[in-house]
Order: C-alpha cells, then structure tokens, then sequence
C-alpha cells in the first residue's frame, strides 16, 4: 500500500480476531466487490465517518497475506457456472493464510455456494492433505457441501486451475457490524506458470446489508460501482482467453488493457 494508506489504517483503533468474528458473523450478509485504482484509496478510506477498527493480530499486524489455490473439473464446470450466472455454482479453494496471527502457516479446504437471495454461504475444514489433488475427508466434506446446495458432485474430478496471492487489510464498523477489505499486491498463476500481476489495482469488498453500508455509499459518490470481479473467474478470463467471459469483460477491458498473458519471470 501507499504510505498515506499506511497511516490511516496504523490511527485506527484495533479490534481482535476472536471480536470481530463474534460481532461480524451474526450478519446476514451482501458481498459486493469493487475493483479501482490503487491511487484511489486514500479517498476511499479517508472518506470513512464513525468510529472504524482495523484488525489486528499477533505482533501488530494489520495487513495479512493470503494464497488459495482453487480446484474444479477439467472442463471447469465450476468457471462456467459462474461466467453463465447459473444459480448453483460453487467454488473449491485450499486457502493459506501466510503471516503470524491469522492462523499462520495453517491452511483450510474451503467451499463457497449461494444462498437465499444472492448471499454468499462459505464453509471450511482444516486441510493437511496434497495440494495437486482433493482426496479423503476433503473430497467427502466437498460432496457433502455441495449435496446440499444442490448440486451433485458424484463422478467430478477436481483438479487445481488457479493460484492467487495478495495482501488483505480488514476493516470493522461496529455501528452497521458491517466489514470492509482491501486487498493488493494481486497475482494470479496457472499451473503451467503462466501469471499476471496488478500490482497497481486493489479490490475493495463491502460485507454487509442489502441496503448497503455507508462505505458502500462512500464509494458511489467517488464513482466507484460494484462489479463482478471475482479472483477466480476474473483472472482465469483474463490468462485463458479461449474461455468464456463476457461476464467479466466490463472489468477486463477497464482493468486489465494491457496486462493479459503477462508473465512472471
């Protein structure tokens, strides 16, 4: 982040792990996700009236690194879902929390589904298996999950298409018990390798009511409007063009001009 980033979130009042999920978790919750320049944040996050905390873990850290590494069928039935809006669809992904505090070094199978209404249902188990492949109790939590979103997995192989990285920084607002996060430094690999990296670029997600949080009227008012950007499916349109994206594309065209097939060295 920017060092004016830097500032305001190190002035801001802290709130722990264990808190934030007690006051946060009762809410039933809208996620919407914005993608914007990294230059922009200053004005988003100066923007913010009331009372606002940021989490804080082990020895004061307030920004966090994360890795999934996201599963699905060789013919991406699970990319696919989401690219055409189907209303069951899913998202398997073994999540790596990186730094001390947030359950360093730990790493979770985790599943996302739909819920009532567009909300979004995450659940997760502890995973110490292999990273190439969903096999023993994580392949039944995940038949399991999706059973009862509807969705039958019985006969699918999952293999990993996706790896992403990036640094989160997460904000709480007890008034709303609504959330913000921002997450940077976004790079996103293929198995083969092949990465993009948008080191200029941030996506702001808002957890909260239906009506919107003040955040989420904070961002209208700077321009900024909710956009179907999702780590997964965003980045493997933009790194496998022979898929369809048209869902994404707004984003890509807006985001990603130039950095399509960029690879690391």
């Amino acid at each position: 982040m920017t060092a004016a980033i830097d500032r305001f979130v190190a002035a801001l009042p802290p709130i722990g792990l264990d808190e934030l999920v007690e006051r946060a978790e009762l809410l039933t919750r809208l996620d919407r996700k914005y993608m914007l320049p990294v230059v922009d944040l200053p004005f988003v996050l100066g923007g913010l009236d009331g009372d606002v905390r940021v989490l804080e873990m082990g020895r004061g850290e307030r920004e966090f690194g994360y890795r999934s590494i996201y599963f699905d069928t060789p013919g991406m039935d699970g990319y696919l879902a989401a690219a055409r809006r189907r209303r069951r669809r899913f998202k398997l992904r073994i999540r790596t929390y990186l730094d001390s505090g947030l359950d360093s070094g730990r790493h979770f199978f985790e599943i996302k589904t739909r819920g009532p209404r567009g909300t979004t249902v995450k659940q997760r188990i502890p995973y110490d298996g292999d990273f190439r492949r969903l096999g023993g109790e994580a392949r039944a939590y995940a038949d399991t999950v999706l059973a009862e979103a509807g969705i039958n997995s019985a006969g699918l192989r999952f293999v990993p298409t996706l790896t992403t990285f990036y640094r989160r920084t997460t904000l709480f607002f007890p008034a709303t018990g609504s959330r913000l996060t921002v997450d940077t430094g976004l790079t996103w690999t293929l198995p083969d390798g092949t990465a993009l990296r948008t080191d200029d670029r941030a996506i702001v997600e808002t957890k909260s009511g239906r009506a919107g949080s003040d955040a989420d009227r904070l961002l209208w008012s700077l321009g900024h409007r909710p956009c179907p950007v999702s780590k997964y499916g965003t980045g493997l349109a933009a790194l496998r063009p022979e898929l369809p994206a048209n869902r994404w594309l707004p984003v890509l065209r807006r985001h990603f001009p130039t950095a399509l097939h960029e690879s690391l060295a």
